[in-house]
């Protein structure tokens, strides 16, 4: 696994990705015209991101998202090469539908597992296949145009917000601390309104 981060490493900081050419839709939800906008910064294989998405994402959309109050897009920032594949697959349908993103995170602990990246791939694409018949696995991870958008989101993030860490939260446009703490976000997020 050392092997595949250093290599993931070397492959984001030396290959630059053009934002033109790709015609990927943001995993989104909510309301497009809603007066705050949050961004989360996230990794597929990352154990708070998943975490983000069962205890406070339930909650915001509840009382913010579906209310029309907020509008939600979630941002790869994948930290090693499994949760690059898993934001490509996520990403595959190119709908800006995020259900198979929540799907992936409520299941992580099912496809987040074995000694090689191979392993990983396996347990992912078992996992997808049983939910996601209409999903052609090995063709969306072999997609460039969806990798490089994958990327993207992650150079974006480090050169707009210098994000370090996962899950980060944006609320228009500033980063938010302690995306798990829904108390403060609620707080936060009322002031806005």
């Amino acid at each position: 696994m050392k092997k595949i981060i250093l290599i993931f490493s070397i492959i984001f900081f030396y290959y630059e990705i053009t934002i033109a050419d790709t015609k990927i839709k943001a995993l989104q939800e909510g309301n497009v015209d809603a007066k705050i906008s949050l961004v989360v910064y996230e990794s597929l294989t990352c154990g708070h991101c998943a975490d983000f998405h069962k205890e406070v994402y339930p909650k915001l959309k509840k009382d913010f998202i579906d209310l029309g109050l907020v509008k939600i897009e979630f941002r790869s920032f994948p930290l090693d090469l499994a949760a690059l594949n898993a934001s490509k697959i996520a990403h595959c349908k190119n709908d800006g539908n995020p259900n198979l993103l929540h799907f992936l995170y409520e299941n992580q602990k099912k496809w987040v597992r074995g000694e090689t990246i191979e392993d990983i791939n396996k347990h992912l694409k078992s996992l997808v296949l049983r939910s996601e018949k209409e999903l052609d696995f090995e063709k969306c991870l072999a997609d460039k145009g969806i990798e490089d958008h994958v990327l993207n989101e992650r150079i974006s993030g480090v050169k707009k917000f210098n994000i370090e860490a996962t899950p980060t939260l944006i609320i228009n446009d500033k980063k938010f601390d302690n995306p798990h703490n829904y108390k403060k976000l609620k707080k936060t997020i009322e002031k806005l309104i």
